[in-house]
Order: structure tokens, then sequence, then C-alpha cells
């Protein structure tokens, strides 16, 4: 083969150059650009990626003059994080043991003989409900289980019979139930068929003193229980609700009957269920609401059947004889407006997730009832006649039993001034035969005048658990009552809290219905009307107390009238009894619509006369210099004008289970984990703790000391684990036993609720853990929680009385101490702050997003409660909950990971303010926690990046230097192929010429 036809061979077998970059530049396009989407990906997502893989870690070093300084500002009790748990493990059995109610005995059935054999029975036998689910779930895998629960106490039980009940549980999941309106329901109630037990049923006779039967309820957060079971429940009626013994588990209890002398049910439920006709039930012989356990509150179970623990627990809601017949039940679930659709741009609240959702819907819900519900409206109703209290009514609030008896003697009254406090000595004697434990409750009823401001015939003033009382002993407690605090809220008139003029009824009761025998209600006469206006505020407020939610007051109406919510009052139950809403009701007004729409950061800004902070300068001061120090202190000013808006957003932005590190002023990373139960956290499972029981558990202690016992226990662990703020106590109240979350939650009564939540946040405050109570406010259904934000409508008395009460008893109340350095010379000085973190909450108060409602977060927490920390918002992925907004109105931090350009204001002055005053109230809270734990001032820091942003880095500069090498080769081959190809091209035509010639063409 000649040289020029060799030539034109291999220019045939090359591929064209046109062809070559065909394949090979997308190639290096696609790379390109997934690196940079990559890189942009982890920039945006960073505080996400951040929580799974670390974020690295600050190094503070102090200096020489401070090394030998003493700045160990709190320690643990205990010497290994193995003793806590161990110290957690002995302490959650005791709550269970205190807080598990004892509600029928009848011929002293309980406690059982010492080495019973007994038969368990119910589902919930083999597979407890140990807590809920959500951020309020908890680590139950090496819990305590039912079974073991009796057995340590000495029963023998029965093997074949509890293993077809593990054995079907393990097959048949409860399950979460999707249904056509999301947030219906939660579980399958799951009891298995009495069919199951007939394999076992020979062996009742060898395991026959007694029938234990359980009976269990689960919950969770994301979805209420339902109020009609026929979608799932085969056998179910309709309008047969989730609370009510179903078909199975009215057989399983009919089975017992038929085998055992003895029956005994064991409820297993962080809500009330309907028990009327078990408690009427004479095969029946005893009851024992055991809520939810948690690690080894099982153990509890067991001992109370064995008599070695005596049941001291009282119920924390009343328990109603049908749930249908409350007033909450028709203003409960899901309601849409017709007419209002609504929507918000995304990208004014891009995250990092891609899980901020925009729906067209309007979701509400009316308190029509007001402040009547729970014991309130039976107590109230019972008064006037309007129900039959004995029928209503199965457990009062605050009812128990015990294997004991008391005696109570008032031994002593101090009735002080209006602007003073009302005591009561109730001395208790143990009158049986076995030590116990008894809980004494005060209650007040004020003058009611109908037409007037609504009052509830009794409300619980204050209750004080005893300690142990050994038989023919006794016990003196003080019962103490301010007497402002017998104030009734008057929105329509007063715009303040009134003390009117009457007889007050002070009476020391066994539960909410029951004066205790042997005493008599001491009458408190008030000459005339106080009214709390002005400078003339009650002693606890920081300030006036006027109204602040005459929007959402402007919904209901005394009177029939279009459009209005008819609010119930006493002085005609029958005629104003709560309805579901009207078809006008469903029709929302133009002020409505306008509480609905975006939030319009640019008109906020307009509307600013503030000047720009300074930001960025220099400073020698550090955060740990200001500990100890008042917020108002000047320092804070030249902190805080150190810091870049950068600096300050992207803390602000990415909060979700932290606050984030600030090198710059020495501020380290905080580590904030959930939930009531014990700590648990979704991104980082070795913090996750002991098991502790439901809150709902821990209120029917009515046990302070327990209560504060619990908090301090959680403090020591967080020392062991670096945990700095906790996401609980949560004191939304039980409006409904339906509300998915009650497990959640203390109880239906404010003031049990803020009581429990105030002493476990002392606890955790006594190791330098702030508390994030929540979810502020109102937020007392699933149900739609995220569906645009459930606009909630309540009358100002109702929010002030009823679902604020709770908070603002642990605002007032809270108060943690802090040692700090005060001078050069490493002098330790005592100050106290109080509480310092809040969660808002998905929902709004009337229309307007309650994380957003200056009302609410600023005027009513700040202003006339004192509030100085920090408030976060709950779960913010959803459009409706604006960044911008929050902090506007006083919710400062978001409990998500969020790019900065999700506020979509960061450079108006007003932004900026927001911005800076946001950061101070995060700074001062973490300043004065245990976060500061081995700082002392003029410490230095030095930051390592996580191992992931090395790896980014290194990825980056390869795939860098690959692509680099890529489009070098690229080149070459291209030009090379030019220019090996250009011969070639030549000498074709030559070629083709020659050919042509030889054809004689």
């Amino acid at each position: 083969m000649n040289a020029r036809a060799k030539n034109a061979a291999r220019a045939k077998q090359r591929m064209s150059n046109k062809k070559f970059l065909w394949i090979w530049v997308p190639v290096l396009a696609v790379v390109t650009v997934i690196t940079v989407v990559a890189n942009v990906a982890l920039v945006v997502a960073g505080g996400w990626v951040a929580s799974q893989f670390g974020s690295g870690t600050y190094e503070f070093t102090n200096s020489e003059e401070s090394a030998d300084w003493d700045t160990e500002y709190y320690s643990s009790d205990f010497g290994s994080i193995d003793e806590v748990d161990a110290a957690a493990k002995e302490l959650v059995e005791e709550i269970s043991g205190a807080g598990i109610v004892l509600a029928k005995n009848e011929g002293a059935a309980l406690p059982l003989a010492a080495g019973s054999s007994v038969t368990m029975l119910g589902r919930a036998a083999a597979d407890p409900v140990f807590g809920g689910s959500g951020s309020g779930s908890v680590d139950t895998n090496s819990a305590v289980n039912a079974r073991q629960g009796l057995e340590n106490a000495g029963f023998t039980v029965n093997d074949a019979v509890y293993g077809a009940i593990e054995a079907y549980a393990a097959e048949n999941p409860r399950g979460y139930i999707e249904m056509d309106n999301p947030g219906a329901s939660t579980y399958f109630i799951g009891e298995m068929p009495v069919s199951g037990y007939e394999a076992q049923s020979a062996s009742f006779g060898q395991f026959s003193d007694a029938a234990v039967v359980y009976i269990g309820r689960p919950g969770g957060e994301g979805g209420d229980l339902t109020r009609d079971m026929t979608d799932w429940d085969e056998n179910a009626e309709p309008g047969q609700h989730q609370l009510e013994l179903n078909k199975d588990e009215k057989d399983l209890v009919e089975l017992a009957k038929a085998n055992f002398d003895t029956v005994v049910i064991v409820v297993n439920s962080s809500t009330t269920i309907e028990m009327g006709d078990l408690q009427a039930d004479t095969g029946v012989d005893a009851i024992l609401l055991a809520g939810s356990p948690g690690a080894t509150g099982l153990n509890a179970v067991g001992r109370i059947l064995s008599g070695d623990v005596n049941p001291s627990g009282r119920t924390a809601d009343l328990w109603a004889a049908d749930f249908t017949a409350d007033p909450t039940f028709p203003n409960f679930g899901g309601f849409l407006y017709d007419n209002l659709s609504v929507s918000y741009p995304v990208s004014s609240i891009e995250t990092a997730t891609s899980n901020a959702t925009v729906t067209d819907e309007a979701p509400f819900v009316n308190y029509a009832e007001g402040i009547y519900f729970g014991y309130r409206y039976y107590e109230t109703a019972a008064a006037e006649g309007f129900i039959d209290y004995d029928q209503a009514v199965v457990y009062p609030f605050g009812y128990g039993l015990s294997y004991t008896d008391f005696a109570w003697e008032v031994t002593d009254t101090q009735a002080g001034a209006v602007d003073g406090t009302i005591a009561v000595t109730v001395q208790v004697t143990n009158t049986g035969a076995v030590a116990g434990k008894d809980v004494v409750e005060l209650y007040y009823t004020a003058p009611y005048t109908p037409g007037g401001i609504e009052k509830s015939e009794v409300v619980l003033g204050d209750f004080a658990k005893t300690g142990v009382i050994e038989p023919g002993a006794s016990e003196s407690v003080t019962l103490e009552l301010p007497v402002e605090d017998m104030a009734s809220y008057d929105y329509a008139d007063a715009a303040a809290y009134v003390l009117e003029a009457g007889d007050y009824a002070i009476s020391v009761r066994t539960d909410s219905h029951t004066v205790a025998a042997g005493t008599e209600p001491i009458t408190y006469t008030v000459d005339s009307d106080v009214v709390y206006s002005g400078e003339n505020h009650r002693s606890t407020d920081l300030a006036e107390v006027t109204n602040q939610f005459d929007d959402v007051s402007a919904q209901f109406s005394t009177e029939p009238e279009d459009g209005k919510v008819l609010s119930m009052s006493r002085a005609d139950f029958a005629g104003t009894f709560p309805t579901a809403p009207t078809a006008d009701q469903l029709v929302a007004s133009d002020a409505v619509a306008e509480g609905f729409a975006a939030w319009d950061y640019d008109a906020a800004a307009d509307a600013f006369s503030g000047d720009m902070p300074t930001t960025g300068a220099s400073t020698d001061l550090s955060l740990i210099d200001l500990r100890g120090l008042p917020k108002d202190d000047p320092k804070w000013d030249e902190l805080l004008d150190s810091l870049s808006v950068g600096d300050m957003t992207d803390m602000l932005l990415n909060g979700a289970y932290q606050t984030a590190a600030i090198g710059s002023i020495g501020k380290p990373q905080t580590t904030e984990p959930d939930g009531p139960a014990g700590f648990s956290s979704f991104i980082n499972s070795s913090i996750n703790g002991v098991a502790y029981p439901s809150e709902f558990l821990i209120a029917q202690t009515w046990d302070v000391d327990l209560g504060r016992a619990m908090g301090e226990m959680l403090g020591n662990e967080a020392m062991f684990k670096d945990i700095n703020g906790w996401y609980a106590p949560a004191a939304n109240l039980h409006r409904s036993p339906f509300a998915g979350r009650n497990f959640e939650y203390y109880s239906e009564d404010p003031f049990l609720s803020g009581t429990m939540m105030t002493s476990v946040s002392n606890g955790a405050a006594a190791k330098g853990v702030y508390t994030t109570l929540k979810h502020f406010a109102l937020n007392d259904q699933e149900t739609n929680r995220v569906n645009n934000g459930i606009a909630t409508w309540a009358t100002e008395q109702t929010i002030r009385e009823i679902y604020l009460k709770p908070f603002e008893m642990a605002v007032k109340n809270i108060s943690m101490d802090v040692s700090y350095l005060s001078d050069t010379e490493g002098t330790i000085s005592q100050t106290t702050v109080g509480s310092t973190a809040v969660m808002s909450s998905f929902n709004r108060i009337g229309a307007t997003w309650a994380g957003g409602s200056e009302a609410l977060m600023t005027n009513v927490l700040r202003g006339e409660w004192g509030f100085e920390g920090f408030a976060i918002s709950d779960f913010n992925l959803y459009p409706y909950m604006n960044p911008n907004q929050g902090i506007s109105a006083g919710t400062d931090l978001t409990l998500t990971f969020q790019p900065s350009k999700s506020f979509g204001d960061t450079t108006s002055a007003k932004a900026v303010s927001d911005i800076r005053e946001a950061t101070h109230n995060i700074l001062f809270t973490v300043a004065n926690s245990n976060a500061m734990n081995g700082l002392a001032p003029g410490a230095t820091v030095s930051y390592t990046p996580p191992t992931w942003v090395y790896i980014q880095i290194i990825a980056t500069v390869v795939v860098g230097l690959l692509l680099l090498a890529g489009a070098f080769l690229v080149t070459r081959r291209v030009l090379r192929n030019r220019q090996a190809g250009a011969p070639a091209a030549a000498a074709e035509p030559a070629v083709a010429g020659a050919g042509r010639g030889a054809d004689g063409k």
C-alpha cells in the first residue's frame, strides 16, 4: 500500500473532531456541573450535613492568668453516664409508681397475694405503649416489658397465653392508618380476637389467681385519634370512636370474667378513654390507670399489684362517660374556609431539603366552648343543673384511691388582704393499716353573675403531696393561693384582669367534685371590684396587662350573629352549647384573609424608623466575658457590634437541635435534643437517653419533688453528653381526649400543667440546662397542623386564663443560678436568670402564625411576663412560617437548616435590627448556660473543620484537576487530529481526479 493510501486509511479510521467533541464536551460539562452543584448544595445544606457528619470542633484555650480559675460552673452528681442511667431507671420506676392511679378496687381485690399465678390478657400485655411517636418518642428497646414487670414483683405468668399474644402482635403491627383526611387518626387498636385464646384456654386454670387485662391506646405527633373507626375496624358501628372499647376488647373482658374470679384492668394509655362500662361492671374488680410508663415503669405496675407500692396517683384529666357529649367534640378536627385560597412563593423560604410545600387550603378551629372544658365544664354544668354529674363523669379530675385511708383536718387558715395570700394548713392522718401518700387539693369558687365574666364553678388553686405516712401518723401540708390569682380576665369591658366583689369559697377537696370529709369551705370576701389595669397590674406582671388579641376575640359573640361563633356561656348552657361551624362561619372575612396572606417584609422595612445597626466592628470581648451580666449591660452592644450579618443569619437559620458556633466571639455550638419523655434526637442517636414516663403519667403523680428530680436527673445526663438545651417540657392542654399528642402534654388543667412544667425545668436548670417550653401556644390538635397553619379562634379570656396560663407560670417561676467570674482575679460571683427558651407552634393565633404574632411573642411573652431568652420556631419547612416575620415578632431561631436567602431581607435597617436582637436573645441564653463550662474571660479559640469538609475540598481539587487534564487531552487530540488530517484532505482531490481521468471522464 503506498503512503497516500495508508494516509487515507488512517484518516478513515480516526474519529472526526466533530464526533469526538460531541461525546467528550458533554461529559466534561456534566462533570463540571455536578461538581459545582454538589459544592453549592454543601454550602446551602451545610447545616444539615454538619448535623449528620459533624460541624468541626472549636478548641477553647484559657489564658495563663486564668488557667487555675474555677470554670466548672455546673457539675454532675455522678461519676459516669452509667451511674446516671442506673439512677434514672430507678427514678422512672418511682415516678410511675407515684403516678399510676388506682381507679377501682372492689372488695379490696388488690393487692394480690404474694406469688400469685396470673394470666395476662390483651395486646398491650406483650406490646405495651411505652410512650408516643414523633419528636416526643424515646428509645424503649431495652425497656422492662409488662411480663417482666409482673415477674419482677414475684408473680408467675401464664406463658402459653403470653406467647400467643406476643406472636399475634408481631404478625399484626398496629401501624399508621392512612386516612383520606391526613391527621385524622394514628394507630389501629389491633386487639387479638378472643378466638386467638382458644388454644390456650386450658391453661387458665393453672394461672387463675387473677386475669390482668391490658388495654392500650397509642398516640403520636402528626395525627389525632379517629372519631369514626368504620373505615378500619370491620366490627365498628357508625360513629364508633377510637377511645371506646371495640368489640374485641369487650369480648376479651367477657372472656376474663367468665374464667377468672379476679379481673384487673390495666389501662396503658396517655389519653382518657371511655371507662364507664368497666367501672360499673361488677365482674371487673380493679382498674389501674397506668399511662405510658417509660423504661422501667412497668415494674411499678407489678409492685402495685403485689402491694409493695401503695398507689398514690391522681387523675390529671376528668374521665367522661361519653366523649361525644363533650362541648369540645363538635369543634375538634378538620375545618376549612370555603372561600379562601392561600399560596406562598416557595422562594420566600427555600430550604435545603426541598420539603417546603404550598397548598391553597385555609384550615381553622373554633374554641367555642371557651373556658368550659374538662372539669371546668362538668363541675359547672352540674352546678347549673345542666347535666347529671354521676351519669356524665366516670372519674373526676384529681381522683384516685389508695390501699389505706386518710383523714383530713384544717388546722390553720390565713386570709390575707387582696394583695396577699390565702394559706390553708391541712393535717393528714393515715387511719388505715398500710403506709401511703396522699394528695391534698385546694379549689376556689368565684362569685358569678349571669351575663358577666365567665367563671368555672371550681378552679384548682394549689395542691400538695405528702410524703409516706405510716399508719396512725400524720403530716401537715400548707396550701397557698395568692388572692390576685382568683381574678378573671375581662376582655369585653375592662380589658384587664378583674377580681370581682363578692364571696369566694375556698375548699379542700379530694378531687374536683368532692369536698374532703370533716372540712368546710372557707369564705373569703372581696368588698369591691379590683381591676388590675395600668400601673395597678398584678404583682407578678412586669407591665400592664391588657387586650392583645381583639382580632381573635372578634370572631365570637354572646348572641347568635351571622358569621360569628356563639360563645358558650354558663348563663345558658343549653342555648349556647357548641355546634360545628355553620355555613356562614366557613366563609372567611377580609380580615381573616389578610391574616393568612404572606408576610410583606418590604412593607415592614419601609415602615421602620430606626437606624442601621453597626456590624463588623472590632472588639476584644468574647461571649464568656458577658456571662452573669444583665441583658442591658453596655458590653452587649459592643459584642453585637462586632458581628457580621452573615455570622448572625448563619446561626439564626440553622437552629435544628443546636445553636451554631460563632468563632469570632468564642461562642461554642450548643446541643439541644427533644423531648418531654427524655432526651431523643433524630439526627444524633448517641445522645438518646433513658425513656421517662409520658407527661400524662408524670402529671398523675401530682408531685413537684418528683418533677424536679426528673429535671435534675436529665441535667446530670446532659453533663456527660454535652447537652445544653432541651426541647421540653411541653404544656399544651388536653382540650380533647382525641388529640394525638396528649401523651406529650401534662393535663387538661393549666395550673397542674404549669406547676409540673416549672418543677421539671427548675431541676434541669440546676445543671445549667435551659428548657425550651413548647408549643407556644394553643397547639392542641394535630389535624391540619401544617396545612398552611390552622387558625385557632378563642376569646382572650380563654387564651389567657387557660392556654397561656401554664407558660406564664413557668416563665415567671423558672430560675437558673449562674456562677460567673466577675473580675481579673478569678472571683466567683452569683446571679440568677429566669426562663430563657420557648418554642412557638405550628398553628395560628387567630389568622396570624403563632411564631409571627408580635402580640404573643413580644407583647405578652416579653413585655408582660419579662422573658429575656430566645424563642425558636417549630419545624418550619413550611412557607407560611416566614423567618423575617418570626424575628420581627420575637421568634429568633428557626428549627431547620436553611440557606441565608431564606431571609427575604437581610439588608434593610429593619431586618438587621431584628437579626441583631434575635442574636442577642440567643447569646444571652447560651452565655448563662452550661455551654460555657470550662471557659474563662480571655479564652482564645481555634477551629478544626470536620472530616467531610476536607473530603469535599480534596474531592473538588481532584475532580478539578481531572477536568483540567481532560480538557487538555481533548484539546491536544483535536489539534493533532486536525494536523494529521490536513495532508490527507489535500491529497484527496488529486486522487479523485486521477480516478476520474482514468475512467476517461
